[in-house]
């Protein structure tokens, strides 16, 4: 299967710059995230895509969307894919708020306020990776999965730190890391 982390978002933008909290609650992509992602869509049309995976924060579906055109599949919205909740961009927006931004989406059986109230330890990311491992090590065609999450969950998977944009492949049989290193590179 194939992560990708969404594209540059306006946290991101101003985070990386000053390395303080911009406080911008739910983020959207900056035009350079919506490059990142118009790119992935090229370089994902020719891959064997079936499924589709997205974390329920904006700036994941923002990225997600124009993949999903290029395929033409719909996507898969789950908070198990989304990112580790510890700053004022992991606030994500009420269900009832997405559904009337992305109409086409489905957000089936996730509760209207999906995100946690306190900052999430490493230690329970590190599991919903592992679950995420176990569910999609069960499907038969988890090779055609594509993933379209955030830095500290890929990161909790793979164990290794992906930039905005950027894909990583993935094998869902293979062993969760022996330790993972919460540093960004």
């Amino acid at each position: 299967m194939i992560f990708l982390r969404h594209g540059q978002s306006e946290f991101n933008l101003h985070f990386t710059a000053t390395r303080r909290d911009p406080g911008i609650v739910d983020p959207r992509l900056t035009p350079l995230g919506h490059e990142q992602a118009a790119r992935a869509a090229e370089a994902l049309a020719a891959r064997d895509i079936r499924r589709i995976i997205v974390s329920p924060y904006t700036r994941a579906l923002e990225t997600a969307a124009p993949v999903a055109r290029a395929l033409g599949l719909p996507l898969t919205v789950t908070p198990t894919v989304r990112e580790r909740y510890a700053f004022t961009c992991d606030v994500g927006s009420p269900i009832s708020r997405l559904r009337a931004d992305w109409p086409e989406v489905g957000f089936h059986a996730i509760e209207e306020i999906w995100w946690p109230a306190i900052e999430e330890p490493a230690e329970q990311v590190e599991a919903r990776a592992r679950l995420f491992r176990a569910e999609m090590a069960a499907l038969d065609d988890w090779a055609h999965t594509l993933v379209v999450s955030h830095w500290g969950f890929i990161l909790a998977f793979t164990g290794r730190s992906v930039m905005n944009g950027d894909m990583i492949e993935a094998n869902p049989t293979d062993a969760h890391p022996e330790q993972v290193i919460w540093k960004h590179h």
